[in-house]
């Protein structure tokens, strides 16, 4: 809205504060429908039905939330909803998620995950699907958490990865790399306990995990910035129904955030932040290495341009450990954590490149879009003049949007949303 504000602005502006006052609000937070199909210990796996008269064809899609984080993160309100977009595009749709995770949860460890969660879920999905290879989308948590059991079960129907804002190398995330130095500090051993048995590991080992409170804040401190300007930047943009949406929708998938459990808060917090054992490219889980080598599927990685939880370059470090896929690609998109994933600008970025890669991974070419499947095409030769890529062999790293050159629109208008 202008400083002095035009006639139409006025109108549209008195118009939302209205619907805001009468409605509640004007986010359309409808979830899309879907039935269970499967159910054990925190662990729902969900199939999304059909709408109107698209049919569901080809390879199903397996969503992965990550721990704490509720479904609503790929189905975050009508018109800005990732679900939404694979159902009428007439992708077979499915999530897996945990719920409410309590004290009783707190001596499970990242192996349930790993071993039983994710695993069964694309099992089930495949079957429900007539056998089909998944293609896995994990956000998150929840891309670290899919890209660890592809790397331990190679029999797993998995026709495709694909990573959002997944971090790799925590070094990277200016918000974490000055605190590790003071977190080793802080969880020194007290005399009498056990190595690493500091007082930070006593505490959550007391409370059974990271708590609803402590799980909202820290992903709110990832862009206080923006939670400081907030009422100000909703003033200035009072005529704007989709963006005052928006924001309500982000503040009610954070007001539904759940706790961590105890054991999975510890692996974490020692392994991936204090020492970012993921970087070197495995991790040793129980009695055995998992190597991120022994992935074969093609992997899709996506870094969010203002992503201030998994920034750029520590997402994209994942793409030189991945030495085995048969492809890997980066792609730069707008939005942060949350907004590349479900963002406005990922409806116009995100979503056309995952379906771009979606549609050429396909297993028989008989996709929703009907085109034939596309196997790794061979690039084309780069000018002499040019760099030669510091990639591995059959791996590409997009650091702009647009900058595929087998994408099938325009890159001037992608290149645009990162304004």
């Amino acid at each position: 809205m202008d400083l002095i504000p035009k006639p139409d602005q006025v109108v549209s502006a008195a118009s939302n504060v209205a619907h805001t006052v009468l409605y509640g609000g004007l986010a359309d937070l409808r979830k899309m429908p879907r039935t269970l199909i499967d159910d054990g210990m925190l662990r729902e796996v969900y199939h999304y039905r059909p709408v109107g008269r698209v049919k569901d064809v080809g390879d199903p899609v397996l969503l992965v939330t990550p721990l704490a984080a509720p479904a609503s993160c790929f189905d975050l309100r009508r018109g800005c909803s990732l679900v939404e977009h694979l159902v009428g595009e007439g992708r077979p749709t499915y999530l897996v998620e945990y719920g409410e995770v309590s004290f009783k949860d707190r001596n499970l460890g990242i192996e349930h995950w790993i071993d039983e969660v994710i695993p069964e879920a694309i099992r089930l999905t495949s079957a429900h699907a007539g056998g089909r290879p998944v293609h896995v989308v994990g956000w998150s948590l929840g891309g670290l958490f899919a890209v660890l059991t592809a790397a331990d079960q190679a029999d797993l129907p998995i026709a495709s990865l694909t990573l959002l804002g997944s971090p790799f190398d925590v070094s990277k995330v200016p918000m974490i790399a000055p605190l590790r130095p003071l977190l080793a500090l802080a969880d020194r051993p007290v005399r009498g306990l056990k190595k690493g048995h500091g007082p930070i590991t006593r505490i959550y080992q007391a409370v059974g995990g990271a708590p609803k409170p402590l799980v909202r804040w820290a992903f709110q401190l990832s862009s206080a910035q923006k939670l400081v300007t907030k009422p100000l930047v909703k003033l200035r943009n009072l005529d704007d129904a989709d963006f005052l949406a928006q924001i309500e929708a982000v503040d009610a998938f954070v007001a539904q955030m759940y706790a961590y459990p105890g054991r999975t808060f510890g692996q974490l917090y020692h392994r991936f932040l204090k020492s970012n054992e993921l970087r070197e490219g495995w991790f040793e889980l129980d009695d055995r290495r998992i190597e991120l080598s022994a992935i074969r599927v093609p992997v899709l990685i996506f870094g969010g341009l203002t992503d201030g939880i998994a920034p750029i370059p520590c997402v994209r470090a994942g793409v030189r450990l991945l030495t085995g896929a048969s492809e890997v690609r980066f792609e730069a998109v707008p939005g942060g954590h949350l907004g590349m994933l479900t963002g406005r600008a990922a409806r116009g970025s995100t979503w056309r490149v995952l379906d771009e890669w979606l549609t050429q991974w396909a297993s028989d070419g008989a996709g929703p879009t009907a085109r034939p499947a596309r196997r790794a095409p061979a690039k084309k030769a780069a000018p002499t003049s040019a760099p030669a890529s510091s990639a591995p062999p059959k791996q590409a790293s997009r650091e702009a949007i647009g900058a595929n050159p087998s994408r099938r629109y325009g890159s001037g208008g992608s290149r645009s949303l990162a304004r």
